[in-house]
């Protein structure tokens, strides 16, 4: 697992979550302060980190 900081699409605050590196992969996790619905896209090469996105859903 490696810890990523990134800025919240809501809020604007920076929040941290644990990646798997083992995985490259999309999801929809809560940001940590405002609770609002994140898609994360995650790529990984190599177990190393090469793309990332936090998308705001706009529910």
């Amino acid at each position: 697992m490696k810890e990523h900081f990134f800025q919240c699409p809501y809020c604007w605050e920076e929040i941290s979550m644990l990646l798997d590196s083992s995985l490259s992969e999309t999801y929809i996790e809560d940001c940590e302060i405002c609770c609002n619905p994140i898609q994360i896209i995650t790529q990984f090469d190599g177990g190393e980190l090469v793309g990332f996105q936090s998308i705001n859903i706009e529910q």
